[in-house]
């Protein structure tokens, strides 16, 4: 009988400070959980926002399979290329038709005779308001159950309630939903009744002396003046937020999904 599929996915990695720090601790939590697939969100990873070439490869380097993005991750017009040369570096599938970059794939399980679809989605509370996230997975959807029934999403949004909503429509369907963009983990990780894992937002990846990644002094002035300020990436209090989902590749039903936060608070 085949065992669970062991699928671990890291929460935004904000910049230079968010890649050290994956890079140290990475292969410990590989080795201590067996992980068979690696997720990891990167549209932080160049100076906090966007992704260039340079630093997606250097994320890809460390075993993770896919990442995947959101608001920030054509921010960098030399990335758009990249993007769409990439197959394992995704953004946010209901940009409008034609934009640059791949929504979805599905990819080999290392190891395993399995398939795992990731499907990368963006909310429209409080965001840019573009194509529906809730339909964009329809679409996927159909094309991809013909070719696994591991389907992974992270859903990148604001409002907590379009992200629990998103999962609930998805219940079933989806065999694990996180939610990032936010930066703050939550503790509302379960199993929803139809087998899909769940989690409002996984949290950041990077320097946690800061407001959500950025210095805190430019981030106070931005809501004392109301001004724009200078963003640069934090550096201290570095932790690693991430979950890992054990997933029936026979059923595409999680089993279990653990919350990882090192070190504690």
């Amino acid at each position: 009988m085949q065992e669970k599929i062991k699928v671990l996915f890291i929460g935004d990695i904000i910049g230079d400070a968010g890649y050290n720090l994956t890079k140290t601790l990475l292969p410990s939590f590989i080795t201590q959980y067996k992980t068979d697939f690696i997720i990891a969100n990167g549209e932080n990873i160049t100076d906090g926002k966007g992704i260039l070439e340079k630093d997606g490869k250097k994320l890809l380097d460390l075993n993770i399979n896919v990442l995947s993005g959101g608001n920030h991750t054509m921010d960098k017009i030399q990335a758009h290329k990249y993007l769409n040369d990439t197959f394992n570096v995704l953004r946010p599938l209901n940009y409008p038709k034609g934009a640059y970059g791949h929504g979805f794939g599905v990819y080999e399980i290392p190891g395993t005779k399995f398939k795992i679809a990731v499907i990368n989605l963006q909310g429209r509370v409080f965001m840019k308001y573009i194509d529906c996230p809730f339909r964009a997975f329809d679409w996927a959807y159909e094309k991809i159950k013909f070719e696994t029934n591991i389907v992974f999403v992270d859903f990148h949004a604001e409002a907590t309630a379009e992200k629990i909503a998103f999962g609930w429509y998805v219940n079933g369907r989806a065999s694990v939903v996180v939610g990032t963009h936010t930066h703050v983990p939550t503790a509302d990780h379960r199993i929803l009744p139809n087998g899909t894992a769940y989690i409002t937002d996984v949290g950041m990846t990077g320097p946690y002396d800061s407001v959500i990644g950025m210095k805190k002094e430019g981030s106070i002035k931005r809501f004392l003046y109301s001004t724009p300020q200078k963003y640069e990436v934090g550096e201290e209090d570095l932790r690693f937020s991430a979950v890992l989902c054990e997933i029936d590749p026979e059923t595409g039903k999680a089993v279990t999904i653990k919350k990882i936060f090192y070190p504690e608070f």
